[in-house]
C-alpha cells in the first residue's frame, strides 16, 4: 500500500518523508498526552477514595440508637466501600497507563531502526548526486574545450601553415579524448546514481509502509484505551449507585415509632415522678436519733431527668415541648431516678421509682475491677468503658452507680458491669 508514501519531485528534497516522520512524532506526543490524562485521573481517583475512607471512619454516630443507628452504620460502610472501589479504579487506570507507555516505547524503537536506514540511504543518494553533478560539469567543460580546439584547427588549416596546422590538430585530438573520457565518467556516475536512487526508493516505500502500520496501531490503541476508560468510569458510577441503594434500603427500614419505643424500653425508670419531700419537725424526732445507726430514708436520688420541673442536671432551664402520646410516655418514663442498666445478658422489665439509699453514701476505698460489658456514657458525668478494661472504683453507691476512674478520667458506671479482681 503506497497511500502513506508522500513523494517529492525534487531529487534532493525529502519533504514527503519528513512530513511522515513529523506525523509519527506528533502521534508520540499524543500518546504522552493520553498517558498524562490517565495518570492524573488515577491520582484523583486514589485521593478521592482515601478521603472517602477517612470520612467514613471519622463519621461517629455512636450516640444514636436502633434503626437510625443501623442505617447510619450502613451508610458509613458503603462510603468506605465506595472509597475502596475508587482506589481499585485508580489501580486499573495505572495498568492501562503502563500498557500505553510500553506500546509507545516499542514504536519508538521500531521507528528508530527504519529512520537510521533511511538516513543512510538519503546520505548515499545525495553524495552520488553531488558526484554526478560534478562529473557532468567536467564533461560539459571538456566538450566546450574540444569544440574550441577543433574550430581552431579548422582556422589554422585554412591559413596553409603546415607546422601550426599539425599543432592545432594534436590539441584538438587531445581535447576530444578528454571530453570522451569525461563523458564516460559522467555516464558511470549516472548509472551509479540511478542504482542508488532505486535502492532509496525501495527503502522509502518499505519505511512508509511500516510507518503507516505504526500509525494505524497507534490510533487503534488510543481509541480502545479511551473507550475502556469511559467504560470503567460508567461501571464505577453503576457500582456506586448499587452501594448507595443498599443505604436507601436500610433507611426504608428506619421507623420513628420503633426508635422511640426502643428508647422507652431501654431507659424507662418509672411511670410516676418521685413523691414530694415532706416537712419534718426537728423537735418531734426521737432523742437518740443522732446516736443510732443510720436509718433508711427515701431521699433525693442522685440522677434526675433534665425534664423534671423544667431543670436539667446542670441546673439549666429547659422547656418541655408538646408531643404526641408516645413522646409524653417517653418523657414521663425517663423523669426521676435513672438506675444503672442491667448487664446485657439479662433482660428485665423492672419499673424503677423511688429508691431507698443509706445516708452514709458509699464505700470510699479504691479497688481494681475488670469491666465485663461495654457501656457508652449517656450523660456528661458518666464514663465510657469497654469489655476487658481495668478501672479503679472510687466509691460504690447503693443506687447501683459506682464512681470509677480510668486513664485519669472519672465518672459514673453501672456497678453490675464490673467484677472485682
Amino acid at each position: 500500500c503506497l497511500s502513506f508514501c508522500l513523494q517529492c519531485k525534487e531529487f534532493t528534497f525529502h519533504t514527503g518523508y519528513e512530513a511522515l516522520v513529523q506525523r509519527l512524532l506528533d502521534g508520540r506526543k499524543m500518546c504522552k498526552d493520553v498517558e498524562d490524562l490517565l495518570k492524573q485521573r488515577a491520582q484523583a481517583e486514589e485521593r478521592y477514595g482515601k478521603e472517602l475512607i477517612q470520612i467514613a471512619r471519622k463519621a461517629g454516630g455512636q450516640t444514636e440508637i436502633n434503626t437510625l443507628k443501623a442505617a447510619f452504620e450502613r451508610l458509613k460502610q458503603q462510603i468506605e466501600s465506595v472509597g475502596n472501589s475508587h482506589i481499585q479504579l485508580a489501580v486499573m487506570l495505572k495498568d492501562e497507563l503502563k500498557g500505553i507507555e510500553e506500546f509507545r516505547e516499542r514504536q519508538k524503537e521500531q521507528r528508530k531502526k527504519y529512520e537510521s536506514a533511511m538516513e543512510r540511504m538519503q546520505k548515499s543518494k545525495l553524495s552520488h548526486y553531488k558526484k554526478t553533478m560534478e562529473s557532468k560539469k567536467t564533461y560539459e567543460q571538456k566538450c566546450k574545450e574540444a569544440d574550441e580546439a577543433e574550430q581552431s584547427f579548422e582556422r589554422t588549416s585554412a591559413s596553409g601553415n603546415q607546422k601550426q596546422t599539425e599543432k592545432s590538430q594534436n590539441k584538438a585530438k587531445q581535447c576530444r579524448d578528454a571530453a570522451n573520457e569525461a563523458e564516460n565518467v559522467y555516464k558511470q556516475n549516472i548509472e551509479q546514481l540511478d542504482k542508488v536512487r532505486t535502492e532509496w526508493e525501495q527503502e522509502h516505500i518499505k519505511t512508509c509502509e511500516v510507518f503507516q502500520l505504526q500509525e494505524c496501531d497507534r490510533i487503534t490503541i488510543l481509541r480502545n484505551s479511551l473507550w475502556v476508560h469511559c467504560n470503567q468510569l460508567s461501571m464505577q458510577c453503576v457500582k456506586d449507585d448499587e452501594l448507595y441503594e443498599e443505604v436507601r434500603v436500610s433507611l426504608e427500614n428506619c421507623v420513628v415509632e420503633s426508635d422511640i419505643d426502643y428508647f422507652i424500653k431501654t431507659k424507662m425508670t418509672g411511670t410516676q415522678p418521685p413523691d414530694a419531700i415532706g416537712y419534718e419537725n426537728y423537735y418531734s424526732r426521737e432523742p437518740n436519733r443522732s446516736n443510732s445507726s443510720p436509718t433508711q430514708s427515701c431521699g433525693m436520688m442522685k440522677r434526675f431527668s433534665g425534664l423534671l420541673h423544667g431543670s436539667s442536671k446542670n441546673h439549666t432551664e429547659s422547656a418541655i415541648p408538646s408531643a404526641p402520646p408516645l413522646a409524653t410516655e417517653l418523657f414521663v418514663s425517663v423523669c426521676g431516678f435513672v438506675p444503672p442498666p442491667p448487664p446485657p445478658a439479662e433482660k428485665t422489665d423492672v419499673v424503677y421509682a423511688s429508691v431507698f439509699v443509706n445516708e452514709q453514701a458509699g464505700i470510699t476505698s479504691s479497688q481494681d475491677y475488670r469491666v465485663l460489658y461495654d457501656y457508652t456514657a449517656q450523660n456528661v458525668d458518666e464514663l465510657d468503658i469497654s469489655e476487658g478494661d481495668i478501672v479503679v472504683v472510687i466509691e460504690e453507691n447503693e443506687d447501683g452507680w459506682w464512681t470509677a476512674e480510668r486513664n485519669g478520667q472519672r465518672g459514673f458506671v453501672p456497678g453490675s458491669y464490673l467484677k472485682k479482681l
